[in-house]
């Protein structure tokens, strides 16, 4: 089969004073990444953007050291650029880790949740922009999740779970601990307190609760005061928040609902406008898609909402906010890039305002006179910075937060497109070997992405357990395919793989490898393919169904046995309406026993390494143990499973995390390169590695 064509890299979006700092990493040359640079890599993580704009506070993400400090996720601060002084402040650093920043109506203060001094959950503080220390807003014994400041300042808006039972409290030190499944849930609930914001010595208020007993979500508060905007689900179990969410509007002064949006499928983020009187939001066509992400405004009063940019879209709508009461402005994904465009709420035609391939842009907001935009994007030659511009000119690239990186040689990477088998067209990213010499065929590491409702954008591929630089800098090609079934291309496509799990999907993988090989690039027989959570089913798959083709295997947190997956996972809703639609695993067995990898196991000659958090609601570690067992009776090859106690549906903490990286280098290398046979050893020597690295 003969390969696609690889499309050159795309225009940088960004003012020509930073074209040198964005490209002065792809130009280094210098030695390339390894593990311990992925362990070290800061990013930023979210904006907002002042009334304003004349200020942007984003949150940077600054991972642990994992062999001198406390193990544990990635420290998250709150900085603030000022665009008049063009200078970054940091606002809260240090070991903490703030979510949730949103500016006054005023301006004059931030607010944030974090977890500080004697917190035993996050709770809402307030720092003033003028500056001094940042004080508790609100005393509350449970997490509080989101929260909004009222219009005029006075009244502050959170979500959080009710007080816990003393009684029960009681029962349990005395061993009455037992757990219902499922049913003992406690929802989040909404609470209304007074503040004085410009009082640091007053006591926070004692907060009310609004007598509304569904779960709560998604808060905000209209201009008038008067209501509120909130995500309203049934219960708090992940698949009802997953696909029977809905939003809804609450008068704050009567404590109960007054309109409600008739909406069914998965939902993303809403915005009510500036008069208060429509909401846009991000939703999906039905209870069967993938993913939330058309285009949708409704009344405030409630109602069926109008779809403004549906199927006929062909990507997928991530984030909306409103210029003024009648025009819009939202980021999306189109195919393995973004752009902003803008709208009018009824509907029309649309106008881009920033072509964003390079940043690819993840998230955006928008000052009040909708002049000023903020975003996150990342590119190929840096993780995620901060941008800034006015609406309808180039962004602007205002952080550096790993400069470090001018130092590395990055590898090269590209768009890469080829036919499957069907004739369908398919896209994916291609990391070239950061040194291969002419005609040299090199080995591959396929990085099959997980839901599958997502996809691959051609920013910054290289994170802890995804490979890309670390693996490319050892002479490895890395491939990212977007194979049916993934987003970013309309509504269609996404759909295109339900019902097939393990079937034209993933064909599309090794048609992708054939097209590669065919190009004189691959070496067929060193090939090894890796995975999250969907990704790895598709590596599970691929060391047992197409073993022949797959000469490594690294599974985390995959599905080995599909009926079992049903079973214990906490989506098994989401599961039947979208994974499995329009078939039921209880209804056709034999189906999703022949779809499931242990099936398929016997003779299989791939080395695989699984590995898997022993915490996971999501793939229940379950999976991994049948694997590991079923292939080590029924494989002709090397089987290894690795957990990771305390960790769920992928690694939080940074010794996991380093562990992971170089378990998956090892790996690879020594089936890949070294020529294999028997196992590595299966510890790992951290010091020597990490000195070696750093040398």
């Amino acid at each position: 089969m003969r390969p696609g064509p690889i499309l050159p890299r795309r225009t940088l979006v960004c003012a020509p004073l930073f074209i040198a700092l964005l490209l002065g990493p792809a130009m280094a040359n210098g030695r390339g990444m390894n593990p311990w640079d992925v362990a070290r890599l800061k990013n930023v993580a979210s904006v907002a953007v002042s009334p304003d704009g004349g200020r942007i506070a984003y949150t940077l993400s600054v991972p642990r050291d994992p062999m001198s400090d406390e193990n544990g996720p990635v420290d998250r601060e709150l900085h603030v650029y000022d665009r008049r002084a063009q200078r970054t402040q940091a606002f809260v650093v240090g070991k903490v880790h703030v979510s949730h920043v949103s500016f006054t109506a005023d301006g004059r203060y931030l607010g944030y949740l974090a977890k500080r001094g004697d917190d035993e959950n996050p709770t809402l503080y307030v720092i003033a922009l003028a500056g001094g220390e940042s004080r508790r807003l609100v005393r509350w014994p449970e997490e509080i999740s989101d929260y909004a400041f009222g219009p005029s300042g006075r009244r502050v808006a959170f979500l959080a779970k009710q007080k816990k039972d003393e009684d029960r409290e009681a029962l349990k030190e005395k061993g009455f601990d037992m757990e219902v499944y499922e049913e003992r849930a406690r929802p989040t609930q909404l609470f209304l307190v007074d503040v004085d914001l410009d009082d640091a010595s007053a006591e926070p208020g004692e907060p009310v609760r609004v007598e509304i007993d569904d779960h709560l979500s998604d808060l905000q508060w209209a201009p008038s005061g008067e209501h509120l905007l909130v995500s309203v689900a049934p219960t708090s179990r992940i698949d009802d928040r997953y696909v029977a969410r809905h939003f809804a509007v609450v008068d704050a002064a009567a404590g109960r609902f007054v309109g409600h949006i008739d909406t069914e499928g998965k939902l993303g983020a809403a915005r009510l406008s500036p008069d208060g009187s429509q909401v846009a939001f991000v939703g999906a066509v039905d209870l069967h898609d993938p993913s939330a992400g058309r285009l949708m405004v409704a009344p405030a009063t409630g109602g069926a909402p109008k779809m403004i940019l549906g199927p006929e879209f062909l990507g997928a709508v991530r984030a909306v906010r409103w210029i003024d009461s009648q025009n819009l402005l939202f980021l999306a994904d189109r195919g393995t890039h973004s752009f902003v465009g803008r709208i009018r709420s009824r509907g029309g035609k649309v106008r881009e305002v920033v072509a964003a391939d390079h940043p690819v842009l993840t998230s955006f907001d928008l000052s009040a006179d909708g002049r000023i935009l903020a975003a996150v994007g990342d590119a190929p030659t840096h993780p995620a910075e901060l941008f800034a511009g006015r609406v309808g000119k180039a962004l602007e690239r205002l952080t550096d937060s790993n400069p470090w990186l001018g130092e590395i040689e990055l590898a090269e990477q590209r768009v890469f497109e080829w036919e499957a088998r069907d004739g369908l067209r398919i896209e994916g990213i291609l990391m070239q070997p950061l040194h291969r010499e002419e005609g040299e065929r090199v080995p591959l590491v396929v990085v099959v992405h997980g839901g599958p409702e997502s996809h691959e954008r051609d920013g910054w591929k290289t994170v802890y357990s995804r490979g890309g630089q670390f693996l490319a800098s050892e002479g490895f090609a890395v491939f990212y395919p977007n194979y049916r079934g993934s987003t970013g291309r309309g509504v269609d496509f996404s759909l295109s793989s339900q019902g097939d799990p393990g079937g034209a999907e993933f064909e599309d993988v090794v048609d992708g490898i054939d097209a590669l090989v065919a190009g004189g690039l691959v070496d067929e027989d060193r090939v090894g393919i890796t995975g999250g959570s969907y990704g790895g089913y598709a590596t599970a798959w691929g060391a047992t169904y197409y073993s022949e083709r797959y000469a490594a295997a690294v599974m985390f947190v995959g599905i080995s046995e599909q009926i079992a997956k049903f079973g214990t996972t906490d989506i098994p809703l989401e599961s039947q309406l979208v994974h499995q639609y329009p078939k039921k695993v209880y209804d056709d067995w034999d189906f999703f026993r022949e779809r499931s990898p242990i099936f398929h196991a016997r003779g299989s000659t791939t080395p695989l390494l699984i590995l898997h958090g022993k915490a996971d609601p999501r793939v229940h570690p379950t999976q991994s143990m049948i694997m590991y067992r079923y292939y080590q009776h029924l494989a002709e090859a090397p089987v290894r499973l690795v957990w990771y106690p305390g960790e769920g549906h992928g690694n939080r903490k940074a010794a996991g995390r380093l562990d992971y990286s170089l378990r998956l280098l090892r790996w690879m290398k020594h089936y890949l390169v070294d020529g294999g046979g028997e196992m590595p050893p299966f510890d790992l020597d951290y010091d020597a590695a990490i000195e070696e690295m750093k040398g």
